[in-house]
């Protein structure tokens, strides 16, 4: 199937998010791309790592101009740590997943119900001393369960005890909260346009909340994910109060831990498809512009790919320009007639190749440069000379 308009060398974008465990955005890009002109040298390939506002967003929007920083902050476990921000004119990009996270390998240390995100609030201030007029805080990946009050309290806001004294952070010390004092925030967030970047869609309370849905991915048991879901409908409570807010059941609000909750809140902030929103900063509908075809894809397709993922965000772009798309993932559950209605043409996956998932990890690199050279032999690419 030949792409290639007749007489041009074909003109191939490259879209991928990360390939988590494997390789970043930006290298998922590179080994494709490379595969492609191995086999069809004179192809005209453009490289245009994506996200959908998790970790690997700050790595995604780099290659589109802006200028990494790493800042250090406190960790989800009051751990010294770096967070990834991203820098470019009047805007910036702050990775919540750099700033609240990763999970620890070992349970022994993690603490879901102490786990914070001050970290987060020193990267935006961080992000605020660079004199930018918009920060989009990508809100995938968080450690914790806290509701955002941690952010919240390193932008100065106070969460108070019935004594006046600041609880303690993390989300089991939302138990305690009696009073929400944001007179003290930091004055810059008045003049700052905040966007939520999330791929999520979930309330801050109930069957479908972050406590409930997500807390047990970070580490807590049946009777912490009770604690937790008291704690933020506490803080849901006495904000409704204090700062006149009632958005714990919106779409989003349970984004990283409640990170969507505090930014709805506190910050005024608007609430975004992660995925619209780095396909929008890194311009991928002017890059999709006459090119023959899409090429994206992330780790894993499946069910949950649907709700605003980036592969199929991108997708739906090529769609809207009449150009076809192929997946390239590293391993996909989903049926033809939903990969069809994703808006894929073909699905490549990289254990069709290599079976064994621990080899299929360690090697994505290698595959996924076997896969552009798979795409040239079955004629999805062909470069001519003019």
């Amino acid at each position: 199937m030949t792409m290639a308009r007749q007489g041009v060398p074909a003109r191939v974008v490259v879209a991928l998010d990360k390939f988590k465990g494997s390789l970043r955005s930006d290298q998922a890009v590179d080994a494709v791309a490379d595969g492609i002109l191995h086999s069809a040298p004179t192809a005209s390939v453009v490289r245009t790592p994506i996200a959908d506002g998790g970790d690997g967003t700050v790595d995604a929007v780099v290659r589109s101009g802006f200028a990494r920083r790493a800042v250090a902050v406190t960790g989800a476990m009051g751990q010294p740590t770096t967070a990834l921000l991203a820098h470019h004119g009047k805007q910036a990009v702050v990775e919540v997943a750099s700033a609240s996270g990763p999970l620890p390998r070992s349970s022994a240390d993690r603490d879901p119900l102490g786990a914070h995100t001050l970290g987060v609030g020193e990267a935006v201030r961080a992000a605020l001393d660079l004199g930018v007029e918009e920060i989009v805080l990508g809100l995938g990946g968080s450690l914790s369960t806290d509701g955002g009050t941690g952010m919240m309290r390193a932008l100065g806001g106070r969460f108070l005890d019935t004594r006046g004294e600041q609880i303690p952070l993390g989300g089991a010390g939302l138990l305690r909260l009696d009073r929400v004092d944001l007179s003290g925030l930091d004055p810059r967030i008045r003049t700052t346009r905040f966007v939520l970047a999330a791929d999520v869609d979930n309330p801050l309370l109930g069957p479908s909340g972050c406590a409930r849905i997500f807390a047990p991915q970070k580490g807590a048991d049946e009777a912490a994910v009770e604690v937790l879901e008291a704690g933020l409908r506490r803080l849901a409570a006495v904000t409704a109060v204090d700062a006149g807010a009632r958005v714990e059941q919106a779409a989003g609000a349970g984004a990283a831990g409640g990170v969507g909750f505090a930014g709805l809140a506190y910050l005024g902030a608007r609430m975004a498809s992660g995925a619209r929103i780095v396909l929008d900063i890194v311009g991928l509908r002017s890059t999709l512009a006459g090119a023959d075809l899409l090429i994206t894809g992330e780790g894993r397709l499946d069910a949950q790919s649907l709700h605003g993922k980036a592969p199929v965000a991108a997708a739906a772009l090529a769609r809207e320009l009449d150009i076809p798309v192929v997946a390239v993932v590293g391993t996909s559950s989903l049926d033809p007639t939903q990969a069809t209605g994703a808006g894929f043409a073909a699905v490549y996956e990289l254990t069709g190749i290599e079976p064994n998932p621990e080899r299929c990890m360690t090697d994505a690199q290698r595959l996924l440069s076997d896969v552009g050279q798979t795409l040239v032999a079955d004629g999805w690419v062909r470069a001519r000379h003019p």
